[in-house]
């Protein structure tokens, strides 16, 4: 089967052909860096491609070699991610009908670990740390695979894996408890995986047309969209929000609101794609760029104001004359002693008030409560001087009696 390369999209000029693999291509992925094209096919192979090789025009001629083939799965390649890293310093995830998972390590062109599952897997999804990937079968069940896992000790964690080709790391045959913890069941056929970017969501686009989106963190269904229902969802990719649904902003050169209609960004036709390679056609072509508009006079600096500016304030903030030192001293030395003069002031003002607090308490207690003690000493010496009287005139009526 011939996997093809579109170089030059907008002409539609065929670039380069070459024969891949023995039956069918089904998948194609960049490396992040976009130095390497992976390709994994029917007849149970994965080719690793170097762009650099088939993009070289003197060897348009020459038989197509690739950089690694990776030929241990025994069925067809349903899945590849490429990790995150530059080429060939990454690493990649291919699954396959025979029920594995293989990570592979492309710099020593080597297998680091099989994980095996108990159903053949359509679609993987891999976090962007590289942390945990997801593997879906066509049964509607998301298996959760931790590529890092507690030590035995307890202290830290320990990677999963990287023994080889003798290092088979088998889902199925791991604790029960745990493993309901790390499977997700959808109930629908598995088409398509995605993590969002900030790695808290999963996308599951099913074969019916349904879009689940699941926490990642406790595995709950969150929402499901369903505007493609009644067709099966075969890709599904997460990105930033582009900035013409953030608000109304204008897309052209300046920037700004009404600009010059030349100042706005073409936009380019694509052109059907030729079947056959043509060199003089894809010699003939010529590559267009879009270029800035230089000034009508050259800016003689970088920056907005003069390089003489720019050395009065480099010195001024920088290196600092010893004359203006001299005063910061001196107006410290000033303030201290106003400092000084404050407190003083207000440990007398302080004692001021205690004295006054002193007398004011003084005088309460001698007015109020002394006050009252006598008050109530006359009034009793005032009735008992009435009841002699009262008993003495008692006394003089008995007597006349």
């Amino acid at each position: 089967m011939n996997v093809y390369n579109f170089q030059k999209i907008p002409s539609g000029i065929m670039f380069n052909a070459w024969d891949a693999h023995y039956r069918q291509v089904n998948v194609l992925r960049f490396t992040v860096d976009g130095q390497a094209l992976v390709s994994g096919s029917e007849d149970s192979g994965v080719g690793v491609w170097s762009m650099s090789s088939l993009l070289d025009n003197a060897s348009q001629n020459d038989l197509v070699s690739p950089y690694a083939s990776l030929s241990d799965h025994t069925l067809p390649v349903t899945d590849i991610i490429c990790g995150i890293g530059v080429f060939p310093f990454c690493r990649i995830l291919t699954a396959s009908v025979d029920h594995s998972v293989k990570l592979w390590d492309l710099s020593s062109r080597a297998l680091l670990t099989t994980f095996q599952f108990p159903r053949p897997i359509t679609t993987v999804a891999w976090d962007i740390t590289e942390r945990v990937f997801f593997a879906a079968s066509d049964d509607g069940s998301i298996h959760q695979v931790n590529l890092f896992r507690q030590r035995r000790d307890k202290f830290g964690r320990e990677a999963v894996g990287g023994a080889g080709s003798a290092d088979v790391v088998r889902v199925n045959e791991e604790d029960e408890q745990a493993a309901k913890r790390r499977l997700i069941s959808v109930g629908e056929p598995v088409a398509s995986l995605a993590i969002s970017l900030s790695s808290s969501l999963l996308l599951v686009g099913t074969t019916t047309g349904i879009i689940q989106v699941f926490d990642i963190a406790s595995h709950q269904p969150l929402r499901s969209i369903t505007t493609h229902k009644g067709f099966s969802i075969t890709y599904i990719s997460t990105m930033l929000k582009p900035p013409d649904l953030v608000g109304h902003i204008s897309l052209n050169l300046n920037g700004g609101g009404a600009t010059d209609p030349r100042d706005t960004i073409p936009v380019r036709p694509v052109v059907a794609f030729q079947r056959m390679r043509d060199p003089k056609a894809r010699e003939a072509h010529e590559v267009a760029m879009m270029l800035p508009i230089p000034p009508s006079k050259p800016p003689t600096s970088f920056f907005s104001y003069s390089m003489d500016e720019l050395v009065r304030d480099q010195v001024t903030f920088v290196q600092p004359s010893s004359s203006q030192s001299e005063p910061s001293g001196a107006s410290l030395q000033t303030r201290v002693g106003e400092l000084e003069a404050e407190v003083t002031k207000l440990r007398e003002q302080l004692v001021k008030a205690k004295t006054i607090n002193d007398t004011m308490w003084e005088t309460v207690v001698h007015k109020v409560i002394v006050g009252g003690q006598n008050k109530d000493r006359s009034k009793e010496d005032d009735m008992m001087q009435t009841d002699s009287e009262e008993d003495e005139g008692r006394s003089h009526k008995k007597s006349r009696t």
